[in-house]
């Protein structure tokens, strides 16, 4: 395909969507107004199904396919970059050296690692009753964790951060969410419909049908993809070196020595040199 036939297709595509764009924003109820037709469905919907918080319904229930594909659009991006970033041969991993941190620092992070750590995990069970859900939750949990690389070490951080069940995590999140809509359709019903299980009694932890199953899965998968991409970079940044500056800082490490050696050699040699002649030269040294 040519370039011109590229740019055809491109300029047709862009002019098709933007028609619909502008075709749905004159369909918009007016700003300020009392008609919401959307909002009011959606609170009714969610209500139906004891679901007490209507955004986690929107999204994990009514609009869940969209939920999917923004899902998918982490995932592979988390992906995209272990490839990226991954070691290659002309890289090694250098054990990172501990830094000094202050006294403050250290104990206010490791007094805040636990509290936001429950905190992201609390976001993520409550999703369906209370503000929050599966996508800040994961946030905050996965983030939590990197406080310890700034009030201790990297080598800490690695200690509770092991890559291979996180994507172990990551990979299974992902499949637990295509399951459970595999598993209203073969019920008989449609893809990620929320009939497989009972909507419970509103405003509980069991209440929503599928709506938890679905945010937790989520919740897991979002704090494992932050987890293996922020692994990713501090990897690069602190642990893999390229070759080339290995060697580069060994025969400056080498140079350094053989410098102090020679000077050393040499001062020697001139301190001992100059000491015989000093003994030769004194005509008292010779007559004794």
């Amino acid at each position: 395909m040519s370039s011109r036939m590229r740019l055809w297709l491109v300029a047709v595509g862009g002019a098709g969507l933007a028609a619909l764009l502008v075709a749905a924003c004159l369909r918009l109820p007016a700003f300020g107004g009392d008609r919401h037709p959307y909002g009011d469905r959606a609170v009714e919907a969610s209500l139906g199904r004891h679901t007490a918080n209507t955004v986690a319904s929107v999204t994990f229930d009514q609009r869940a396919f969209d939920t999917l594909g923004e899902m998918s659009i982490l995932f592979a991006a988390v992906l995209g970059s272990v490839v990226l970033l991954r070691q290659t041969r002309d890289e090694h991993r250098a054990a990172p050296e501990p830094a000094a941190v202050s006294r403050p620092v250290r104990r206010y992070t490791l007094l805040v690692l636990p509290v936001a750590l429950l905190t992201g995990l609390y976001v993520v069970t409550h999703g369906q009753v209370s503000p929050g859900g599966g996508f800040q939750g994961g946030v905050v949990a996965a983030t939590a964790l990197h406080l310890l690389y700034l009030g201790a070490d990297y080598r800490a951080l690695e200690r509770v951060r092991p890559i291979g069940p996180y994507e172990a995590g990551d990979a299974l999140a992902a499949c637990a969410y295509l399951v459970t809509g595999l598993a209203a359709l073969l019920a008989g019903s449609a893809f990620l419909a929320n009939t497989l299980l009972p909507y419970g009694t509103f405003n509980t932890l069991a209440s929503g049908g599928t709506v938890p199953l679905l945010n937790a899965a989520i919740g897991m998968e979002v704090a494992s993809a932050v987890v293996v991409l922020l692994a990713g970079f501090l990897d690069q940044a602190v642990e893999i070196v390229d070759e080339g500056e290995k060697d580069d800082s060994d025969d400056s490490d080498d140079s350094d020595e053989s410098g102090r050696t020679g000077r050393t050699g040499r001062t020697g040699k001139t301190d001992e040199t100059g000491k015989t002649g000093e003994q030769h030269d004194d005509p008292d040294q010779r007559g004794k």
